[in-house]
């Protein structure tokens, strides 16, 4: 793990991939990518479509020292020649998020990102992490079990911005005892 000077948040490197703070020059395939609707809808912060100017403010937020939130851009340059694939973050709280492009779905991608990162969280005191996904995409749930995380029972109702509507949510956790 490495601290990156333009940043105060780590830059991860896993075997295909380098998780690293977002930069201004990764706008248009974040906007490109986060305006599918196949990635909009499974999220419950993307609107649908994107207004414009919203990912830069995004990608700028995620630079300031008052953000709660680490964000990282998966860079699968090593493994797969493309600077950009999604999204992975992690919340003060332990909870983790992320979206990865419909073009880069079952490469292993969203685990491998994942593991870094919960590796990442547990070596900085995390005593928990969680996650959660829509009741419909029971595939976001597979990649939690690889995580080592599993159903605790809790179903939330959570607004899905794209959709405009409330879903239902199944988490997940896992602890570091």
């Amino acid at each position: 793990m490495m601290k990156n000077n333009d940043s105060f948040q780590p830059v991860l490197e896993t075997e295909r991939l380098t998780l690293r703070p977002l930069r201004k020059s990764d706008a248009g395939l974040c906007s490109l990518y986060s305006s599918d609707w196949r990635v909009a809808s499974m999220t419950t912060s993307i609107p649908h479509p994107n207004p414009p100017g919203a990912v830069e403010a995004f990608i700028a937020s995620t630079h300031r020292l008052d953000h709660h939130e680490a964000v990282w851009a998966i860079d699968a340059t090593k493994g797969f020649g493309t600077e950009f694939v999604g999204i992975m973050g992690l919340r003060g709280s332990g909870g983790l998020g992320y979206w990865i492009a419909p073009f880069f779905w079952n490469l292993g991608i969203a685990s491998e990102a994942g593991a870094a990162v919960v590796d990442y969280a547990f070596k900085s005191g995390a005593e928990r992490v969680h996650a959660s996904h829509f009741e419909d995409n029971p595939a976001s749930g597979r990649v939690m079990v690889k995580l080592g995380m599993a159903p605790n029972g809790v179903i939330l109702k959570e607004m899905s911005v794209a959709r405009g509507e409330v879903m239902k949510m199944i988490e997940y956790e896992r602890s570091n005892v």
